[in-house]
Order: structure tokens, then sequence, then C-alpha cells
């Protein structure tokens, strides 16, 4: 790959995601881009990359976005988040919104869908807690391809082996064939849509907890910064946001802080400091 076309590249998906490829990474954009090239019948990445320079076809560069913006994902990834959102954050709102009886969940960039599903069979076994109560799943990722992906809710042995219990496998998903598909009342739970992280959320409404994990890595300092803005103004003061084990908002963001003694969900900078007795 000739450094012409790395700049172009990594400039295009700089502009169109937030992705940063730096030369280290180079070995992904062939790997990841040569099936798009096959796609639409080009001899190779370098074939790919003269097109999209010469038509500037969207169709093109949407894929080729689509492509390297696509991330791995399985069900109760980490585990140890999915157990704070059960013994932490949803006891606190279950407390504090009472007399709405609703709440919002947002699950940014969710690729396939295993986090919002594993949100959802959560708040299924916590059923009898939230009779009466209205519970929003929103999910939504860069990606149009692995969104109908997640809305079609088939997955793979080798996907339903990794994090999801046995129980909850055979509780809420049906064998076809060598797949699993999960099951309607899991699905009609969560609520999947586009969305670019480098967009204004306001639309997608307010959230009380945002699952934002394992996104920022492949942003710069600066986007990171813009992000984490963005996602401040639309939770309340009480509210949670997740994020990956190895991404912080130290240094980056003013807006949130670490919950104490709970690694890895934050709060926002104002929270009143009651919250602290509720989820030390």
């Amino acid at each position: 790959m000739n450094v012409d076309d790395f700049e172009y590249i990594a400039q295009l998906l700089y502009q169109r995601s937030g992705l940063v490829i730096t030369q280290e990474k180079a070995y992904l954009l062939e790997s990841r881009l040569n099936p798009v090239a096959r796609k639409w019948d080009l001899d190779g990445f370098e074939a790919l990359i003269a097109k999209m320079r010469k038509e500037k076809d969207e169709q093109v560069i949407v894929d080729v976005t689509e492509a390297m913006t696509t991330n791995e994902s399985f069900f109760f990834r980490d585990n140890r988040p999915f157990e704070q959102f059960k013994d932490v954050v949803l006891p606190h709102l279950l407390e504090t919104r009472g007399g709405q009886k609703k709440i919002r969940i947002w699950s940014a960039a969710c690729s396939s869908g295993q986090e919002p599903y594993t949100l959802a069979m959560i708040l299924k076994e916590e059923a009898a807690k939230l009779a009466g109560w209205t519970v929003d799943i929103v999910a939504t990722d860069l990606s149009t391809e692995i969104l109908g992906k997640a809305k079609e809710g088939l997955y793979s042995q080798f996907e339903v082996q990794r994090g999801l219990p046995i129980t909850l496998l055979m509780k809420y998903f049906t064998q076809e064939g060598d797949k699993w598909r999960i099951s309607d009342e899991i699905r009609h739970m969560v609520k999947f849509q586009p969305f670019n992280l480098l967009d204004s959320p306001s639309a997608l409404g307010r959230f009380d907890v945002i699952f934002c994990r394992n996104v920022l890595i492949y942003f710069d300092q600066e986007t990171k910064g813009q992000v984490l803005g963005r996602l401040a103004q639309i939770m309340p003061n009480d509210g949670f946001l997740y994020l990956g084990g190895a991404e912080t908002v130290l240094g980056i963001s003013d807006a949130f802080e670490v919950i104490p003694g709970q690694r890895g969900i934050y709060r926002l900078s104002d929270t009143p400091a009651e919250l602290d007795r509720k989820a030390g």
C-alpha cells in the first residue's frame, strides 16, 4: 500500500466516523477492505481506492466505512458491567423513577446486537420488579449492514457460546439448523436504528443509562471529548455512563467522574453526593 492511498483512506475514515488508523494498523485496511473490493467486482484493495478517488461513489464509501467500523461483540461481554447494571444501576432507577415508571437505555455502537439483547434478558429476568414500568432500549450503530444482523437476532453456535449462560440460551433462543434465534419477546424489547457518534444525539432523546463501551478507544483525544460532551447533554444528573475497561474520562472531559467503587461506570460531575451511598 502506498503512502498516498493510506493517507487518503485514513482521512476519509476519520472524517466519516472519527476512526483513527495509524500506520501500524495499516494491515487492517487490506484485510477488511478486500471483501468490499470483491463485492464491487474489483481486483483488490488498490482498485477499490482508485474507484473511490475517481468516482466518489457514496455507496462504496459507505461500504468501506462500515467495514472498518464494525467491531466484535458478544453476550455478557466482561460480565461485570452487567452485574453492576442489575445490582447497582437498576435498583437506583427503580427507587428514583417510581413517579414516572419509565427508564431509557442507549446501547451506542451496538454492533450485531449482543449488548442490548443482554440488557433485555436481564430486564426480562427482573420483570416482577418492573411490573407497570416502561423500559426503552435504543441500540444504534453506524453500520446499517450490522444493524440488519442485529435486528434478525440470528447467531452462530460460536456466538452464543461466548458469555451467554446456558440457562438463558435455553430460555430465550430456539435452534434453527446450526444457528440460534433470539425470541421475539426479547427482540421486540430493543429498537435498532443507525446513528453516527460524530453527530448530535439530541434527536434520540434523553437516557438514564448509556452504554458506550469499547468505542472511544478508536477516537483521538479531541473526538473523545466531543463525544463525551454530547452524551452529557442527554443524561439526567443521576444518569449512568458505561465505558470499556480500557477507556476513561480522565484528562479528556470534565463532564463526567467515576462513581466511587464502581469501575467502568461514570456519572455527571455535578451528581448529588447521596448517590455515593447507594452505589458504594
